[in-house]
C-alpha cells in the first residue's frame, strides 16, 4: 500500500495529523475486511490538548479541502480516545495509553498496513519508525543534520 494510492480524504486525515505531531500514525487497510468502513487513521497525542487539537485540524483540512465533516464523534473531551467516523474510514487518535491498551493494529492484523515516519522536530521524534514505506517531511526550517535534503527543495 502506498500513501499516494490511498482516498484523497485518508490522505488529508494523515496530513493533518501530521502538521499537530500526531505520532505513530498507521494507515489499515479493511477494504477486504468486509468491514463497516475501508480504512482506519490510527495515531497518538501526548497530551490532552494535543489529541483534541489533531481532531479539530482533521475536521478542518476535511471540510475545507472535501466539504466533509465527520458522520460521527466520539471522545473529544476525554482525550483518552477520540474518533471520527467519515463513513470510508475513521480516525483513531489515541493517548499513549489508550493506544497501548486496545491495540487496535493487533485486532486488525491482517490487514495491510502503511506506518508513517514520525516528523523529527515533533514530540514523538524519538518513536521515528526506520522501516516505513513512506515518509512525509513537511520543511519547517533546516533538516536535523542541518544538512540539506537531496535534490528537495525547501520554502
Amino acid at each position: 500500500m502506498k500513501f499516494e494510492s490511498l482516498p484523497q480524504g485518508v490522505r488529508l486525515a494523515v496530513e493533518a495529523a501530521q502538521e499537530k505531531k500526531a505520532a505513530g500514525i498507521t494507515v489499515l487497510d479493511l477494504t477486504a475486511a468486509g468491514a463497516f468502513t475501508e480504512y482506519f487513521v490510527i495515531c497518538t497525542g501526548f497530551s490532552t490538548p494535543q489529541v483534541q487539537a489533531i481532531c479539530t485540524e482533521i475536521e478542518a483540512q476535511l471540510h475545507k479541502n472535501l466539504g466533509r465533516s465527520p458522520e460521527h464523534r466520539e471522545g473529544h473531551r476525554s482525550a483518552e480516545w477520540a474518533l471520527l467516523d467519515f463513513g470510508g474510514f475513521v480516525v483513531h487518535v489515541f493517548s499513549e495509553q489508550a493506544r497501548r491498551y486496545y491495540d487496535l493494529e493487533r485486532l486488525w492484523r491482517m490487514a495491510p498496513k502503511l506506518e508513517i515516519r514520525d516528523q523529527p522536530d515533533g514530540p514523538s521524534g524519538e518513536r521515528d519508525l526506520s522501516d516505513s514505506a513512506f515518509r512525509q517531511e513537511h520543511f519547517s526550517g533546516e533538516a536535523v543534520s542541518g544538512r540539506p535534503q537531496s535534490g528537495r527543495s525547501r520554502q
